[in-house]
């Protein structure tokens, strides 16, 4: 992604979160990964604090984990903070 289509997602992600969440509020995270020890640790990395609410679920086939995460943000930058985050990981797919 471009920088310039970068900021136009993020900036049209955090005016739907404002419009659509009243803050602070509990946000669901969810992203999928390949199952493979690194990208799991990293993103697990990211939510250090809310490690014992992290779900994980493998695929059919085991190949990929589904990570998801209820937890308390205190608005929609946090929220985007966390997903540029875990947009640095190769092969990490936010939902």
């Amino acid at each position: 992604m471009s920088p310039s289509t970068e900021d136009d997602f993020y900036g049209s992600l955090k005016q739907k979160l404002n419009e659509q969440t009243a803050w602070p509020s509990v946000y669901l995270f969810k992203f999928i990964v390949k199952a493979e020890t690194e990208k799991i640790e990293q993103l697990m990395a990211i939510f250090e604090k809310e490690k014992k609410a992290i779900e994980l679920k493998p695929s059919k086939n085991g190949n990929y984990l589904s990570f998801s995460l209820k937890t308390m943000m205190l608005n929609a930058d946090s929220v985007i903070d966390k997903y540029k985050m875990a947009g640095k990981i190769k092969g990490v797919i936010s939902l």
